[in-house]
């Protein structure tokens, strides 16, 4: 089956929509049109830079040019994952514990896959490490985002519960045990949650992209299933490990809670 190209017409169609539901907000007073049309013409500009950035890439494979690109996606989700809370921590961990949580789990499993289950030749192949990378760092990013900002809020507003426990003996883990295992359920629900529906809610966005440019439905769903269960690890593993060095980071070596080292974001 040929792939079916598409036009700059087609997309403007395309925009046409986004435009009329920027009218529709508009209308309603929502205030969201001005937001809707900036962050359209972010989308084209964005999706346009990486198309020629990896178009590139992929004409001069080098270990060196992918391993940059790699770093760059981190850097920017581990800020993304910063801007994102309503309570982030201050100095060089508000940035950190989301960055590094995200390198050992996302791209261990990137890691992972390419030389044990994908298998390209050579297995840093940019046509495979970096859409798979760039999976799982979006989802590992979402649930490490949401992970801490559950934590970190819930913490603000129980601090006189968890003062208590302390002064009755508790330790710190012990303190925010139930305000850890929530903030790791938030950050894995939506990854449970499109697991559940994959295929019968929704056909997910790589195996959709497959199948309209032509592969078999049958290596389509492999391949889906195969994301579906790494960006499973990944997040999962990146949020219960951001979630318990964040939960740690609350406490001093005297095992006193340490609201000071959280600061109002842009968001609270």
């Amino acid at each position: 089956m040929d792939l079916i190209t598409l036009s700059p017409v087609d997309l403007a169609l395309a925009a046409l929509l986004v435009l009329a539901l920027a009218g529709v907000t508009v209308w309603a007073r929502m205030g969201l049109g001005r937001s809707l049309v900036i962050a359209g013409v972010r989308t084209v500009v964005q999706l346009l830079l990486v198309g020629l950035i990896l178009q590139t890439l992929f004409d001069h494979a080098q270990l060196g040019w992918v391993a940059l690109m790699a770093v760059v996606m981190l850097a920017v989700a581990g800020y993304e994952v910063m801007a994102r809370q309503q309570r982030r921590f201050t100095g060089l961990w508000g940035y950190g514990i989301g960055t590094a949580t995200m390198f050992i789990s996302a791209f261990a499993v990137t890691v992972l896959a390419l030389t044990t289950m994908v298998g390209p030749t050579p297995w840093w192949e940019p046509q495979y490490a970096i859409p798979l990378l760039g999976m799982l760092l979006g989802n590992t990013m979402t649930g490490i985002a949401l992970g801490l900002d559950r934590l970190t809020q819930t913490v603000w507003r129980e601090r006189r519960t968890i003062e208590g426990r302390l002064a009755l003996g508790a330790s710190w883990s012990e303190a925010v045990a139930t305000m850890r295992r929530e903030a790791a359920r938030s950050g894995l629900m939506p990854t449970i949650n499109a697991m559940a529906a994959a295929g019968i809610v929704s056909l997910p966005g790589m195996m959709t992209g497959q199948i309209l440019a032509g592969a078999p439905p049958v290596e389509a769903v492999k391949y889906q299933i195969l994301i579906m269960f790494l960006i499973a690890a990944g997040t999962g593993f990146g949020t219960l490990g951001a979630v318990w060095f964040a939960s740690r980071r609350l406490f001093d070596t005297r095992e006193r809670l340490r609201l000071d080292r959280l600061r109002a974001g842009r968001h609270a």
